[in-house]
């Protein structure tokens, strides 16, 4: 199958590495990066298993550095406190 080229508005926040998030923790972070670059949507890249980024759609300017170590590290943080058994909300 080949992949499609992305919008002219979309980018890729990839990871270095992969981590493991559960939907409600893949769902949270699309949240958070859809507020923290405006984009219009956003949707994690991986598999079941493990998330290695995000795809970002409608975007109105590419996605900065700073704002690519937030996503990043708010995405590290949501695995650590899945590891240590939850999200910390219900």
């Amino acid at each position: 199958m080949t992949r499609q080229q992305p919008a002219a508005d979309c980018g890729e926040v990839l990871f270095t590495a992969p981590l493991a998030l559960t939907p409600p923790a893949q769902v949270a972070l699309e949240d958070y990066a859809r507020v923290l670059t405006r984009a219009a949507a956003a949707e994690t890249v991986g598999d079941d298993a493990a998330v290695a980024g995000l795809h970002l759609c409608g975007l109105p300017a590419p996605v900065d550095d700073r704002a690519h170590r937030d996503l990043a590290d708010f995405a590290h943080e949501l695995a650590l406190r899945e590891s240590k058994n939850g999200l910390g909300w219900s």
